[in-house]
């Protein structure tokens, strides 16, 4: 994996606009908040904005900009939506047609941009609770998967839930649903922990998105909502154009992980 010295999240999105970090950002700029980027035309964004509140798990809205605007104004109101992340992706009529690094070409006053809470937000917590995170440690990206769990529908919007998994000592299960449980923003807990079968998941070793991980001797797979879901949702519901992020290529927010917790 690259290594880029930072030190405030303007930074590494700087290096990003210009091209100096194009891979995933886990583990990048350790202590902000990331998030998953979903940018739709002004006709489909109420229907968006209610299948979000509908489905808060894999879904929960950090920010949404106004229409033509790429500019998140909670979130990062100095940064830009169309250049900011390292990596995107364009569904047309629920296709994948294209991943590009940079959309300003497609960012018409018309479109709206959703940044939706990410599970590596949490992911610094959890190392501060001594648990290893399999992904960073081998380098990766996190492996997420499509399950058999169904969204509840919102208007054109409907489709199934992306999960991410990461391996976790029997041992410290309980305290990661503990750290975890203190950021419903960013999926907060586990939504299942254990044999993978149970929500349609036949091969850990064959991720849907991003990368496979190793799961040692006497680890247990647990599952998080994945702000993923909007993609396997866009390939559902076939939209006429959604861009998303890469998965794994999240936008780095000015927000401290901490402003998210909850005691």
């Amino acid at each position: 994996m690259q290594q880029v010295q930072v030190s405030s999240p303007a930074s590494i999105r700087e290096k990003i606009r210009k091209g100096h970090w194009t891979k995933p950002t886990t583990g990048v700029c350790s202590g902000y908040t990331q998030a998953n980027l979903v940018v739709l035309p002004r006709t489909e964004a109420f229907d968006f904005l209610l299948f979000c509140q509908r489905n808060p798990k894999p879904c929960p809205v950090l920010d949404v900009t106004d229409p033509g605007s790429s500019t998140p104004p909670i979130v990062a109101p100095n940064a830009d939506l169309r250049t900011d992340l390292p990596r995107y992706r364009v569904y047309r009529n629920g296709v994948l047609t294209e991943e590009t690094y940079d959309i300003t070409d497609l960012w018409d006053q018309d479109m709206v941009g959703f940044l939706v809470g990410c599970s590596f937000t949490f992911e610094n917590a959890l190392m501060k609770n001594g648990i290893e995170i399999r992904n960073i440690e081998e380098n990766g990206n996190v492996p997420m998967y499509q399950t058999c769990l169904s969204c509840e529908p919102a208007g054109v919007f409907s489709g199934p839930m992306v999960v991410s998994m990461r391996p976790i000592p029997e041992k410290d299960i309980a305290r990661a649903v503990q750290v975890t449980s203190r950021f419903p923003s960013v999926h907060g807990a586990p939504i299942h922990i254990g044999n993978p079968e149970t929500i349609g998941i036949s091969d850990l070793d064959q991720p849907d998105f991003g990368d496979r991980v190793t799961v040692k001797e006497g680890e247990v797979p647990v599952f998080w909502a994945c702000g993923v879901t909007p993609q396997a949702v866009a390939m559902h519901a076939r939209p006429e154009i959604m861009i998303t992020h890469a998965p794994g290529h999240m936008f780095i927010t000015d927000w401290k992980d901490e402003k998210l917790g909850v005691m």
